[in-house]
C-alpha cells in the first residue's frame, strides 16, 4: 500500500492553500515535536488537545476528532503530515513532514510554526515566542529568517501593510493563502509590555502540564487494557 511519504523526497515547488484546521494541525505537529519530543510523534488524542490549546493559540479553536481527521488526510494528500512511519504499539500516532517538504532550517521552522499557530506578528513577537525551539540572539536574525522565508518559491511569508497605530511591521505565513491585512485590539497590544515575557513563560508552563497529563491517561489506559 503506497502512502503519501512514498515520495516525500519530493520538495514542494508550487503554493499550496491549507485550511484553518489544516494549519493548526500542521503547526500544533510543529511545535509538539520541538517543545516536547520525548512525546512525539503525537496519539489523535494528543494532537486535538495540542490543536484546542488555549494557551499560544491565536485564535482558539474548537477541533473535534472528525475535524483532526479530515485535516490530516487534506496533510497527507499534500505531504505534510499524516502518519508515523515510526510508530509502534496500538495506537496510532501522528508527525509532520515539513522538513522534507521544505528543506527548512531550524529558525525557518521555528518561525513558520508560531506564525501557524498564532497568526501575524511583529519580528519582537516572534523572537520571544520561538525561544523554546531555536532562541534568535537578536532581532536582525529574526528578520533574517523571515526574509528567507519571503525568498523562496513559492515564498512563505509575506510582510503586511503596516496598519494605523502600529509601530512595527506584522510578518504572516503564505500557507493558507494571501493575507491581506490584521485585525487587533490596541488596548491589549499596549498592555503587554514588560509582562509579556512572563506570561509567555506561564503558557508554556501550562501546556507542558497538559502535555504530561495526556501522557499519563494514555499511559494508564495502556495498563488497562494489559491488566484486563
Amino acid at each position: 500500500m503506497e502512502h503519501a511519504w512514498d515520495n516525500m523526497s519530493m520538495p514542494v515547488t508550487e503554493a499550496i492553500v491549507l485550511t484553518a484546521a489544516q494549519a493548526r494541525v500542521l503547526g500544533a505537529l510543529m511545535e509538539k515535536e520541538a517543545t516536547t519530543p520525548d512525546y512525539y510523534p503525537l496519539s489523535l488524542n494528543g494532537l486535538i488537545n495540542a490543536c484546542n490549546q488555549r494557551s499560544n493559540r491565536e485564535p482558539v479553536m474548537n477541533l473535534d476528532e472528525d475535524d483532526v481527521r479530515q485535516a490530516l488526510r487534506g496533510l497527507e494528500n499534500k505531504g505534510l503530515a499524516g502518519r508515523a512511519r515510526s510508530s509502534e504499539g496500538r495506537v496510532m500516532k501522528y508527525e509532520h513532514w515539513m522538513g522534507e517538504a521544505y528543506n527548512l532550517s531550524r529558525a525557518e521552522a521555528a518561525l513558520v510554526y508560531v506564525l501557524l499557530l498564532r497568526g501575524p506578528q511583529t519580528p519582537g513577537e516572534l523572537r520571544g515566542r520561538t525561544e523554546r525551539m531555536h532562541p534568535f540572539d537578536e532581532l536582525a536574525d529574526v528578520l533574517a529568517g523571515l526574509q528567507k522565508l519571503m525568498e523562496r518559491t513559492p515564498p512563505l511569508a509575506a510582510v503586511l501593510p503596516r496598519q494605523p497605530g502600529t509601530k512595527e511591521p506584522h510578518y504572516a505565513h503564505l500557507l493558507s493563502g494571501p493575507v491581506e491585512s490584521i485585525t487587533f485590539a490596541p488596548a491589549e497590544t499596549a498592555a503587554q509590555g514588560g509582562s509579556s515575557d512572563l506570561s509567555e513563560r506561564i503558557a508554556q508552563l501550562e501546556g507542558t502540564v497538559t502535555e504530561l497529563q495526556q501522557e499519563l491517561a494514555a499511559l494508564r489506559q495502556k495498563i488497562d487494557s494489559l491488566t484486563v
